[in-house]
């Protein structure tokens, strides 16, 4: 799932911060951007592993365009940060599923290449973002 990043761009004397808006608490920096990318990867992990211990609902992205809304992140940058949040939805079930060839060649395709894990893990995602647009 591709979660908006608002980036904070440090200097040779700060930081670069990053926040992931739609995870509470993920909020990292570091002296580079690949240093803060990557504990915001770590920090994202861990919000969402506490969340789910804690019986939370797991938040869906929210769209740039919103988050650029909000006085917090004025000056801010963006980007795209992808977040598996699989292993915080509960435990995984096996269905059986029929779709035309056409499609499962196409989503195939999709998988093979982009960061997307698995056949299953594509559409659990299209899964969750036709959820959250209800």
């Amino acid at each position: 799932m591709q979660y908006p990043i608002a980036i904070e761009w440090g200097d040779d004397q700060f930081a670069t911060g990053i926040s992931i808006p739609d995870i509470p608490n993920a909020v990292t920096a570091g002296d580079t951007f690949e240093e803060a990318y990557k504990s915001a990867v770590e920090a994202a992990y861990i919000m969402l592993e506490e969340m789910a211990n804690n019986g939370e609902k797991i938040p869906m992205p929210s769209t740039v365009a919103e988050l650029q809304k909000k006085t917090e992140y004025s000056g801010w940058g963006w980007g795209m940060i992808e977040i598996d949040i699989t292993p915080y939805l509960g435990k995984s079930e096996k269905i059986n599923v029929t779709l035309p060839g056409n499609i499962i060649r196409q989503i195939d395709d999709f998988v093979s290449h982009h960061s997307v894990k698995s056949r299953s893990a594509f559409l659990a995602d299209a899964a969750l973002q036709k959820l959250g647009s209800c």
